[in-house]
């Protein structure tokens, strides 16, 4: 992870749905929990892909199921996206961009 102290990461829960903040670089206790529950996120999500492939090939599967199914893609994606969203703001700046007031390239705004 970065080392930049001047860099807030984006963690990967939230407070009441408003998004949490660590500054300062990625070697502490919280940057290491965070660590540990993306992987936790990241995996879950590829276990429900399966169960998604199998619920979405039954043709038996009941509207019930599905929605349940829904609700549990919908928090898998949101995770993942949250993820994402925190690695990207992360990567370094290539020669060339110039930094927004975020920090990030007026590129990737």
């Amino acid at each position: 992870m970065s080392d930049e102290t001047g860099v807030a990461r984006l963690l990967p829960w939230s407070n009441d749905g408003k998004p949490c903040y660590l500054l300062g670089g990625g070697s502490g206790y919280v940057s290491r929990l965070a660590d540990d529950m993306e992987r936790v996120q990241l995996g879950m999500a590829g276990e429900l892909l399966g169960h998604a492939a199998d619920l979405l090939g039954d043709p038996r599967a009941t509207p019930p199921q599905l929605r349940f199914l829904a609700a549990r893609l919908f928090e898998a994606l949101r995770d993942v996206h949250r993820i994402a969203e925190s690695r990207g703001a992360r990567l370094p700046l290539r020669e060339g961009d110039a930094a927004g007031p975020n920090g990030r390239s007026e590129k990737d705004s």
